[in-house]
């Protein structure tokens, strides 16, 4: 099955200000960082370290 970076994102944030109540800001930079690192070119950096 595969989800859409967006849609896990979407997901991801969703969860997380509801079971850890961090402030918007937070929730925003983290999620934007993640995405933007996700086209970058540590990108197979990244995946090499987590499918490890």
């Amino acid at each position: 099955m595969d989800v859409p970076l967006w849609l896990a994102l979407i997901v991801v944030g969703a969860l997380g200000i509801k079971l850890i109540r961090p402030p918007w800001w937070l929730v925003v930079v983290i999620l934007l960082g993640g995405f933007l690192l996700a086209d970058s070119f540590l990108a197979p950096a990244i995946d090499t370290a987590i499918t490890k």
